[in-house]
Order: structure tokens, then C-alpha cells, then sequence
């Protein structure tokens, strides 16, 4: 049964001289909005513990256009300035409601840089796209096509560290479930091998950070030695985002890659619920770790399993899935890091990732046969022994 979504696509585009003056100008705008609206709503909820709504800060951006020292803020259109101030009120809803942390002020350097276009904002026409104080349509590169009879509901324009200039389109799409099939597969994560299934294939990690350490830092060499404010540390600037860009992009096409073929390939994927932020505390693995992208990979994988109709199921961090015998289900005393292969009590000889994605994929099939949580086995504290829901999960 097919399913119509809210779908994002996003193509580089190359601005003419005036599109991109014009583009910087609402980009600074936008910022200036966020941070003036944070402000008075700091104060005023801070001083004097009130809420300022949306349409409050709306008709404050309406006065502060008429005041001569922001009377700029006319210049540019008002759509991205009004979604500017949803964005923010947004973000105090999520606040309110113990979702988020306090919001931030953005940043020049540092906060992403873009500008977001309703309905109002921009035209439509035969493909092209022509946002509002401009006369001319963007050059896009149509690096793959729109849905048929697709036409954009909101645009949103960035530019990254590196300048490239990015379009997204947001439009209704319709996805189609992938065909039906009864093959279920169990995922280790791990660092040599980026992702080990428990048909027994190990999917090597790229390591796409690794490869361009070395002119990653020679890139980051040359921007120290340049003089703050002076063109030359603007141009190592850019040298060493182009190279981050590059190191994105790649990790991002090989993770999209590697997540469709295990949805399109399988009913039912199993994955463990790791905590990766306490994971990269560990120093001396905290870059592999990042470079590995486990949460962008889990991100993926939820998403396209809603998509196409398969189910995803999520392991307790705490399940043993390294330690535990696959043949017996004795749990190993302990298993360091550099144990690669163990062999059991009972005689079976294990390969740690391997029989760590198989435990995964059984506990992961119970879960869904049963409805019930995958906890690691532990013994009761009056008898010793283990509780009989977790000695028959253990059995299966």
C-alpha cells in the first residue's frame, strides 16, 4: 500500500553576482531576527518570568523595520524573516516541554547559514525556480529528477563552510513498499568493520576521516600560520571545509548505500540501542567512533524501514549480544576489545562480531514475535538463579 510523505530534495545550485549578494543579505537578516527575538524573549522571561508568543515577536519585527537603525531589515523578504521567528518559537515549545535545551543565538561562523521560503516567497514555474527579490530563476543542477507533477511546498536555501550553494524542496511524495520477503538479518556495529550481519559478511569501514587525515592537517597547518581578518586565512579557511565537505559527502553517499540495500534486502532489521555519545567519550577511540557514523546509520535505517514497509527492531543497550554463547547461552565472565575470537565452555569456537550480530538478530525476533523487551540476563538476588522469563528467551 503506498504511502505519501513530505520529501526533501536537495541540488547545489550556482548564484549569479547579485542572487548571492542578495542571498547574504537575508542570510545576515535571518540571524539578526533570531537573536534580537531570543533576546527579548530572554528578558522577558528571565525579568519578568512572561512567555512572548509568535505574534508578538511578529509585530515586534514590524517596528523594528521602521526604525532607522534596522530599517535594512525591509530590504530583504519577509518570509524567511517570519519563518525565522516559527523556527525560534518552535524551539521554546520543545524548551517548555522538557525536549530541548534553552535555544542558543546563532552564530556568523559557526551556525549553519540559511534562509527558509514558504509558498509566498518564491515562483514555480515549468521547473524553475525564482525566489522573491530576485528577477532571475536559481541555476540549479538537476542531479536527479522531482516526482512527477511534483511542485515545491517550502525552499530553503543554505551555503555551507566550504560555499557551495544548496537548494531543498520540500514536496508530496509517494513511496511504494518494497516487495514482501521473510528474511530477517541482525547488525553489529562495530570500528574494523563498520557493520557485521549475522549471514556472516563483514561490510569493511571505509574510514573516509582516516584516508584524509593527512591533508586534513596539512590544510589546518597552512590556516594557522595566516593572519586573522586578512583574505589569504579566508582562502585556508575554505581549503580546509572543502576537505571536511569532502570527507560528508562521501561518508553520507556510503551509509545511504549500504542502509537501502539492507531494507530492500530484509523484512525485519535488528539493531542495538548504543549510546554513542558515552561511547565517544572513550578518547582514544572518540575519532573512529565519530568518523564511523553510528547514529547517522541508525538515523537512515529507521526512516527508510517506515518507508518501505519493513520493521525495525531496536536491542537493549544492556543485552550481552558479545559475551553470550550463541550454542549454549552461557555468558562469557568477560570479553575485552582485543578479543577478536573466543571459544566457550561448551566448545564452540566464536568470531566475536559474528556471534554478536547472530544473539542480536534472536533477540531482536523475539522482541518482535513477543511484544516484550530484550534485558540482560541477570540472577535473581534471593535464588541465585536466572528468572524463568529470561531462562526461556535464553533457550530460544
Amino acid at each position: 500500500m503506498t504511502q505519501q510523505v513530505k520529501r526533501a530534495f536537495k541540488y547545489r545550485f550556482h548564484p549569479t553576482g547579485e542572487q548571492a549578494a542578495e542571498l547574504s543579505r537575508t542570510f545576515g537578516c535571518v540571524r539578526l531576527v533570531y537573536n534580537k527575538a531570543l533576546e527579548e524573549r530572554t528578558r522577558a522571561w528571565y525579568g519578568e518570568q512572561r512567555r512572548v508568543s509568535y505574534v508578538q515577536s511578529s509585530a515586534a519585527l514590524t517596528e523594528w523595520k521602521r526604525t532607522e537603525e534596522l530599517a535594512f531589515l525591509a530590504e530583504v523578504s519577509s518570509v524567511p524573516l517570519q519563518q525565522a521567528l516559527r523556527h525560534l518559537q518552535t524551539a521554546f515549545g520543545s524548551f517548555f516541554a522538557k525536549r530541548a535545551k534553552y535555544p542558543r543565538f546563532k552564530s556568523r561562523k559557526k551556525s549553519r547559514q540559511s534562509a527558509e521560503y514558504t509558498r509566498s516567497g518564491f515562483t514555480w514555474r515549468d521547473g524553475r525556480l525564482t525566489l522573491a527579490k530576485m528577477a532571475a530563476p536559481l541555476d540549479i543542477r538537476w542531479s536527479r529528477p522531482l516526482p512527477e507533477g511534483a511542485a515545491p511546498t517550502t525552499v530553503t536555501v543554505s551555503r555551507d563552510a566550504a560555499g557551495r550553494w544548496f537548494v531543498s524542496l520540500l514536496c508530496d511524495d509517494v513511496i511504494t513498499p518494497a516487495p514482501a520477503t521473510t528474511a530477517a538479518v541482525g547488525i553489529d556495529a562495530g570500528l574494523t568493520s563498520l557493520v557485521t550481519l549475522s549471514t556472516g559478511e563483514k561490510i569493511a569501514n571505509p574510514k573516509h576521516e582516516r584516508k584524509d587525515r593527512a591533508k586534513l592537517a596539512r590544510a589546518q597547518r597552512e590556516l594557522s600560520r595566516k593572519a586573522k581578518g586578512s583574505n589569504n586565512r579566508e582562502k585556508a579557511r575554505r581549503k580546509v571545509a572543502r576537505v571536511h565537505a569532502r570527507i560528508t559527502d562521501r561518508r553520507r553517499d556510503f551509509l545511504h548505500k549500504l542502509t537501502t540495500r539492507l531494507v530492500r534486502e530484509n523484512q525485519t532489521v535488528v539493531i542495538e540501542d548504543l549510546t554513542v555519545r558515552n561511547l565517544a567519550k572513550n578518547h582514544s577511540l572518540a575519532r573512529a567512533i565519530s568518523d564511523a557514523s553510528w547514529t547517522e546509520l541508525r538515523s537512515m535505517l529507521e526512516y527508510k524501514c517506515a518507508w518501505y514497509g519493513r520493521e525495525l527492531v531496536v536491542v537493549d543497550r544492556w543485552f550481552p549480544s558479545s559475551k553470550l554463547c550463541g550454542a549454549c547461552g552461557a555468558i562469557a565472565a568477560s570479553l575485552p576489545l582485543n578479543v577478536r575470537q573466543w571459544t566457550c565452555d561448551c566448545g564452540t569456537l566464536h568470531d566475536r562480531d559474528i556471534n554478536a550480530a547472530r544473539n542480536i538478530k534472536a533477540a531482536g525476533l523475539a522482541v518482535s514475535a513477543c511484544g516484550d523487551g530484550v534485558r540482560p540476563q541477570r540472577e535473581s538476588s534471593r535464588t541465585g538463579q536466572l528468572p524463568a522469563k529470561q531462562e526461556a528467551l535464553t533457550a530460544k
